[in-house]
Parts: structure tokens; sequence; C-alpha cells
């Protein structure tokens, strides 16, 4: 189940794409989300501030 808090949901992507996955697009394959749950992921955390950096795997501030 995919955290609907914001910041547990950063922090839970976060965790998944340092230990287990090598993108976003793997994590979201491996963890069998929808497209439109993707996008929804990536809008919630991009309200609070928080972009996908893929040269290091993670969400972060831009």
């Amino acid at each position: 189940m995919i955290p609907q808090d914001p910041v547990i949901l950063l922090s839970f992507v976060n965790m998944k794409l340092r230990d287990t996955y090598s993108n976003f697009d793997a994590m979201v394959e491996g963890l069998d989300i929808s497209s439109q749950e993707a996008d929804s992921i990536i809008e919630k955390l991009r309200q609070i501030g928080y972009e996908y950096d893929a040269a290091r795997n993670q969400f972060e501030r831009p």
C-alpha cells in the first residue's frame, strides 16, 4: 500500500528507490502501480516542493 500523506510518501518512495529500484519507472512496474497512480505520486511530491532527479534516483528539492 502506498502512503497517502505526502511527507511519508516522500520517505517511502525515496527508500524504495535507494534500496530496491534503479529508477522511478522500475519502481512503478515493480510495485504494480498504474500510470494514473504514478502521476498522482509525482503530483503529490511536487506540491510539497520535490521533483524526481533521475541522475540521483531520488525526489529532492530543485
